[in-house]
């Protein structure tokens, strides 16, 4: 049996079956499995993954009857051979089809002839089954045309209209670069694309955030430059916000949910580590993580701290520069990296999301001086998440008032879906409750 697809279904299925996070699941089964093509697997796993529904729109035509019945194993091996069938040219259909069936004889016992008759009768006749592009329904052909869960699809084109809802499904489909932000503090952002252009890498300046460069190219994050501090990884949109916020060296910068830290790296990196930036989460092991991050940086200036950010911290109150309140949210701004985001189901906790966000941002809150700044983030496309938020806390907190707001889609900007709002507490605002 081939290990490379073998490592991608026992990810695959993980996801499936226990809605274990694609980006962990799958670094644990390449470390575990050892398989000999790493980015064979992640193409595969990651455009399963990616094209589920689609895939499915296909397979339930070629199933008499039980599809929505079949087990997540037999699914699992029908939507990866159906994906290297469709989507990847560099897989011979009969290796592909052959894979396949060993899988199903090894993990699903007496169903590798229905697998391989599936899949054969796909080979056969994809060509002439219907698309989704035929279904009747707008949020049905959208779901189906860049899979996607209805909720997210209606969502959507209530928000923005059918047109721009299939521009942005369309782009979060899309495999996003790899983004990393300079260390200034340790070498210019001209003589890391010197080097990494050397190494065989091409780079592109971003458009939303000229700190960041897209990269194309394998092993940087194992090269000595990522190892002695360089560079770390940053999405454009989430710099942009922070360059927005604006730190400024000698500020005391407050971040209250920072993991997995890149926003406090970036304040820190704005700061030229001359400051202090406290950057806080709820768990201690993630705490840490951001302390190793800070570490290889070089940032002494980044202190790391275990903190329930719901509750005021009474030692920073009226005393903060400038703090970053990037909340726990739905996420559905970053699906071109977590892709399994778009299957689901987050309306029914909604309410109780949306009251965890506005207590953090109101406990944030009590710590901005006077004449300091508050920034609220997401990292999703979702009104209720991002603006309603931000509105309801500018009317019942008069003493600030809005500096900046923007969101980010993947479309136009070739970012994660990001929303941002820079708030100013007044001189002489009244101090929040």
């Amino acid at each position: 049996m081939d290990i490379n697809r073998k490592t991608a279904y026992l990810t695959l299925l993980k996801i499936e079956t226990e809605e274990a996070y694609s980006n962990i699941e799958l670094n644990h089964q390449i470390r575990k499995n050892r398989p000999d093509q790493p980015a064979f697997v992640r193409e595969l796993t990651y455009g399963t993954l990616r094209w589920k529904y689609t895939l499915d729109h296909y397979l339930n035509q070629l199933v008499s009857k039980g599809f929505r019945k079949l087990k997540p194993d037999v699914l699992t091996i029908l939507r990866m051979g159906a994906y290297q069938i469709a989507y990847m040219d560099s897989v011979p259909d009969y290796a592909a089809l052959d894979e396949s069936v060993r899988l199903a004889k090894k993990y699903c016992r007496g169903r590798d002839r229905f697998v391989n008759g599936v899949l054969r009768n796909f080979l056969r006749r994809r060509n002439e089954l219907p698309g989704p592009e035929t279904l009747p329904d707008p949020v049905e052909r959208l779901s189906a045309m860049y899979s996607f869960d209805p909720w997210i699809t209606a969502l959507w084109t209530e928000q923005m209209g059918i047109e721009k809802a299939a521009s942005v499904m369309a782009a979060s489909c899309r495999t996003p670069d790899l983004t990393i932000c300079v260390n200034r503090t340790k070498m210019s952002s001209a003589a890391l694309r010197r080097q990494l252009e050397e190494a065989g890498c091409e780079t592109v300046k971003g458009e939303v955030s000229p700190r960041i460069l897209h990269v194309k190219g394998s092993g940087i994050l194992d090269g000595e430059l990522f190892r002695e501090g360089c560079f770390f990884v940053q999405d454009e949109a989430s710099a942009s916000a922070v360059e927005a916020l604006a730190p400024r060296p000698g500020e005391l910068i407050l971040d209250v949910c920072a993991a997995p830290g890149g926003k406090s790296m970036t304040a820190a990196e704005l700061m030229h580590n001359a400051g202090t930036v406290r950057a806080f989460d709820l768990y201690e092991h993630r705490a840490g993580l951001i302390g190793q991050e800070a570490e290889r940086l070089g940032f002494s200036i980044v202190q790391t701290g275990v903190h329930d950010a719901t509750r005021v911290m009474e030692e920073y109150r009226g005393k903060a520069d400038r703090v970053i309140c990037d909340v726990p949210c739905s996420g559905l701004g970053v699906l071109r990296k977590k892709p399994e985001i778009k299957y689901r189901k987050i309306p029914d906790e909604g309410a109780s999301l949306t009251k965890v966000q506005y207590n953090i941002l109101q406990a944030a809150a009590v710590c901005v001086k006077p004449g300091g700044f508050l920034m609220y983030s997401t990292c999703t496309i979702h009104h209720r998440e991002n603006e309603d938020i931000s509105r309801r806390f500018l009317k019942e907190h008069p003493a600030f008032l809005r500096v900046t707001e923007r969101q980010l889609l993947p479309d136009e900007h070739d970012t994660d879906g990001f929303y941002y709002c820079v708030m100013k507490r007044e001189e002489d605002g009244i101090e929040p409750e």
